[in-house]
């Protein structure tokens, strides 16, 4: 400290303790971010004084589009998602979702995508480009691949139905490195560590976003067939009598 004074002596600095900038910062946010704001500011038709039906200032006014960039995180601490939202302006909204049950790679993504489409629908988006580097999501929710599994499939039929909520929207596949602006949220999120988030909101979800898929075992009547044979002999050793048979039989083992 003493060298930065005597460095810094030789110059007239004076010091002015910085003003407040919050209320500025609210003022900017409703700005950018207010819903009525088109009606307030941009008129597409003057009323006429011949008495026609007032025009829906919003009816015919078009809407840009927002960007999605949506990814999940499943290791050992857990499994997460991380969510940016791109406005037209070019702010950047992100999220981080944190899953306190099981899934897998798969269920994770179509897990991230519900969320995220779920999220640009409360903030009121009319066009949405999502984009998910999952080439097998992508496919499945486009029509391309078809559904393994009816867990997967109403995983596919639920992120088609938000879809059809939105005025146009689209789901894009994209390379993992186009896609790194949403890794490192992932990865927090699936290990939910709230020191590294910083004003980056916190969801956590308890429960799958479908619901459980019930799976009953059914007890089949063994029958005997040309593989009888070869269980009985794997897991017990039991040979036939015939000593023809046996011979054969280890041959066939053998494959």
């Amino acid at each position: 400290m003493l060298k930065w004074a005597i460095e810094l002596g030789q110059f007239d600095l004076e010091y002015f303790p910085r003003t407040s900038i919050k209320g500025q910062a609210l003022a900017d946010f409703i700005l950018e971010f207010d819903s009525e704001v088109y009606n307030k500011a941009i008129v597409l038709a003057e009323p006429s004084s011949q008495g026609n039906p007032p025009v829906d200032v919003m009816e015919d006014f078009p809407h840009p589009w927002w960007i999605l960039h949506v990814d999940e995180a499943v290791n050992n601490n857990g499994a997460g998602a991380g969510i940016v939202l791109i406005t037209p302006e070019g702010n950047r909204l992100m999220s981080v979702i944190h899953f306190k049950f099981y899934v897998t790679n798969n269920d994770a993504e179509y897990e991230a995508l519900i969320n995220s489409l779920k999220i640009a629908l409360e903030v009121g988006v009319v066009k949405l480009i999502a984009r998910s580097d999952s080439e097998l999501v992508v496919n499945q929710v486009n029509g391309g691949f078809q559904a393994r599994g009816p867990r997967t499939e109403l995983y596919m039929r639920c992120v088609q139905r938000l879809l059809e909520k939105f005025g146009s929207a689209r789901l894009e596949g994209v390379p993992r490195k186009e896609n790194s602006n949403v890794d490192a949220l992932e990865k927090i999120g699936s290990q939910m560590d709230s020191v590294q988030l910083g004003q980056i909101s916190l969801g956590i979800q308890e429960i799958p976003s479908i619901p459980e898929v019930r799976v009953f075992q059914t007890q089949e009547i063994p029958r005997e067939n040309w593989m009888t044979l070869i269980h009985n002999y794997i897991r017990m050793g039991a040979f036939p009598e015939d000593k023809l048979q046996v011979r054969r039989l280890r041959y066939q083992v053998a494959k």
